[in-house]
C-alpha cells in the first residue's frame, strides 16, 4: 500500500494508459468496458487522494526515472491540479457506465473497443496534461487527447453523417492550436534552455521585456485559446458537441475545455509571472472582451436553437466566458470562482448532455420541436434536464449559484459594479433558452400518438449522480470552496514552484 501511495503520481496516469492497449488486445466489448471502468475508477481514487494530501497548500513532485528536474521530467501536484485531475476522473467513473449503454444505439457494434480504447487514450491525454510539470510534455498529453478525441467525435457518424465534417473541423482547427502552442514553447525553450515549469518561472522571471518571451506568450495563450473555445476561437465546439456520441459530448463538455483553461492559468501564474506587463494587457485587452462578448452571443445564439445538443454547446461557450472572466479580475477571489466554476460546469453539464442523450435514445432525435410533451413521459429524464438548467441560470440552491456568487463577490471587490451587472444579465439570457427547454417539455402538447418509455435505469443512474452532485454543491458549497480558493492561492502566490515533498524513487544528484 505504502508503494502504492508513493508512486500515486504516475500511476494515475499510467494505469488509463496500459487499459487503451489491453481493451483492443482483448477484443471484447464487455472486458473492454470493465478494464476501462476499473481504471477510470482507481485514477479517481488516487486523484482524491493526492487532493486530500495537497488541500493545505503543500506540493508533491515526482521524478520519473529518477532523475531530478529540470534534467528529467518531473509530475508535480499541487492543488489547483489535484482539482482538474478530480474533474476529470470523477466525470469519467460516472460516464463509463453510461456510455455501456448509449454506444450500443450509437455506433456500430465492431467499433465499441474501439471507443473504449480511444475513451482510454483520450482520459489519459487530459490526465497528463494536468499533472505534469514539464512543459512539452503538456503538449505530448495534449495531442494524445486530442488525437483520440477526433476519432471519439468521428464514431458518431454511424448515427449522423455529419460527425465526419465536425470531427474534421476540430481536427484542422485542434492542430492549429497545437501548432502556436509548440512553437511558443519553441521559443521559451530557445531563450531560456529549459521546459521544466518550475525552472522556467526562475528563468524567465528577469526577461519581461525580451521580445522572444513576449511572442511565445502570445502564441501559447492563442493556441489554447483554440482549445478552450474562447469567443470566437470557438467554431469547432458546437459541432464535435452536436454530432459526437452522447457519452463524448457529456464527457468532453465536463473535461477537456477546463484541462485547456488550466493549462493556461498555469502557464499565466506558474511559469510566465503575474507581474509581467504583456499579461496584464492580455486579461485587459482579449480576456475581458472577449469574455464578456462570450457570456451574451453565444447565450443569444442558444437561445435560437433547435437543436438540444447544439443548445448546450452554446451554452458551454457563454460558461467558459464566465471562467475567462474570473481569470481577467486578475485576483485571488475571482481565480477562486474560476476554479469553482470549473468543477460546478463539469457536473451541471454532464448531467444534461447526459440527459439529452437518454431522450435521443428513446425518440431518436435531439430537436426539441420532438421533444414536446416528454416531460410526462419520460419524468425523470426531463427533470435532470430542468435541475441542469437551473444550475446553468444560477438559482439559489445549485452549484451554479455558488460559482456565479464567488464571481460577483469577486467583482464587488475590485469595484467593478458594471460587470457584475453584466453577470448577472448573461444568467437572465440562460433563463431564455432554459424556458425554452422546459416549455417543450411540459407545456407543449405531444404531436405523436407513439408512447415513449422513461430511459432506463443504466442512464438514469448515472445521470442522476451528477445531478445529486450539482444539488449537493450547491447546497453544501464549502468543501469545493476551500478547494477553489487553495487552489487561486497556489496559482497566484506561486506555490507551484515552491518546496516540495519528492514521492516514489529520490532524484539523483
Amino acid at each position: 500500500m505504502s508503494a502504492l501511495v508513493n508512486h500515486s503520481l504516475i500511476l494515475v496516469v499510467l494505469i488509463p494508459l496500459l487499459a487503451a492497449p489491453l481493451c483492443m488486445l482483448f477484443g471484447n466489448r464487455a472486458v473492454a468496458f470493465w478494464i476501462s471502468f476499473f481504471a477510470s475508477l482507481f485514477a479517481l481514487i488516487l486523484s482524491l487522494h493526492l487532493l486530500l494530501m495537497v488541500i493545505d497548500g503543500d506540493v508533491l513532485s515526482y521524478h520519473l526515472g529518477g532523475w531530478a528536474p529540470p534534467l528529467g521530467i518531473e509530475y508535480r501536484v499541487d492543488a489547483a491540479n489535484a482539482l482538474v485531475l478530480l474533474i476529470v476522473s470523477a466525470i469519467s467513473t460516472v460516464v463509463l457506465p453510461y456510455a455501456r449503454v448509449s454506444i450500443k444505439d450509437e455506433i456500430a457494434e465492431h467499433h465499441h473497443t474501439l471507443f473504449f480504447a480511444c475513451y482510454m487514450l483520450c482520459f489519459t491525454g487530459l490526465l497528463g496534461v494536468a499533472i505534469t510539470g514539464d512543459a512539452f510534455n503538456v503538449f505530448v498529453f495534449l495531442e494524445i487527447s486530442s488525437l483520440s478525441t477526433y476519432v471519439l467525435v468521428a464514431l458518431g457518424a454511424n448515427k449522423d453523417k455529419r460527425a465526419l465534417s465536425a470531427a474534421y473541423d476540430y481536427l484542422i482547427l485542434g492542430t492549429i492550436g497545437a501548432t502556436f502552442f509548440v512553437i511558443g514553447l519553441g521559443l521559451i525553450y530557445m531563450s531560456t534552455g529549459t521546459l521544466n515549469m518550475v525552472d522556467l518561472s526562475q528563468r524567465l522571471a528577469p526577461l519581461e521585456d525580451n521580445k522572444t518571451v513576449r511572442t511565445a506568450f502570445a502564441f501559447i495563450v492563442i493556441g489554447m485559446g483554440l482549445k478552450i473555445a474562447i469567443y470566437p476561437l470557438h467554431r469547432w465546439l458546437p459541432g464535435a458537441y452536436t454530432y459526437a456520441p452522447s457519452a463524448i459530448s457529456a464527457f468532453l463538455a465536463a473535461t477537456a475545455t477546463k484541462v485547456a483553461i488550466y493549462v493556461v492559468l498555469r502557464f499565466m501564474f506558474s511559469v510566465f509571472s503575474a507581474k509581467f506587463g504583456f499579461e496584464l494587457d492580455t486579461v485587459r485587452l482579449i480576456f475581458f472582451p472577449f469574455a464578456i462578448i462570450a457570456m451574451f452571443a453565444a447565450s443569444l445564439i442558444a437561445v435560437y436553437q433547435v437543436n438540444l445538443k447544439r443548445l448546450l454547446a452554446y451554452s458551454s461557450i457563454a460558461q467558459i466566458g464566465y471562467m475567462l472572466l474570473g481569470v481577467a479580475l486578475f485576483s485571488s477571489a475571482g481565480l477562486t470562482a474560476t476554479m469553482a466554476h470549473l468543477f460546478n460546469h463539469a457536473i451541471t453539464k454532464g448531467a444534461m448532455f447526459m440527459a439529452v442523450g437518454a431522450i435521443i435514445m428513446r425518440i431518436g432525435s435531439p430537436l426539441l420541436p420532438k421533444m414536446a410533451g416528454l416531460g410526462r413521459q419520460m419524468p425523470w429524464t426531463s427533470a435532470a434536464i430542468v435541475l441542469g438548467g437551473l444550475s446553468l441560470i444560477g438559482v439559489p440552491g445549485t452549484a451554479g449559484f455558488v460559482s456565479k456568487w464567488l464571481l460577483l463577490t469577486a467583482a464587488f471587490q475590485q469595484g467593478y459594479w458594471f460587470i457584475a451587472l453584466l453577470i448577472v444579465a448573461s444568467s437572465l439570457l440562460a433563463v431564455i433558452y432554459v424556458w425554452k427547454c422546459v416549455e417543450t417539455l411540459y407545456l407543449t402538447p405531444s404531436t405523436s400518438n407513439v408512447a415513449v418509455a422513461e430511459a432506463p435505469l443504466s442512464l438514469l443512474v448515472p445521470t442522476y449522480v451528477l445531478v445529486i452532485a450539482t444539488i449537493w454543491f450547491g447546497l453544501d458549497a464549502s468543501t469545493i470552496t476551500v478547494a477553489s480558493q487553495t487552489a487561486a492561492e497556489s496559482l497566484i502566490g506561486g506555490g507551484y514552484g515552491g518546496e516540495a515533498t519528492v514521492m516514489g524513487v529520490e532524484g539523483r544528484k
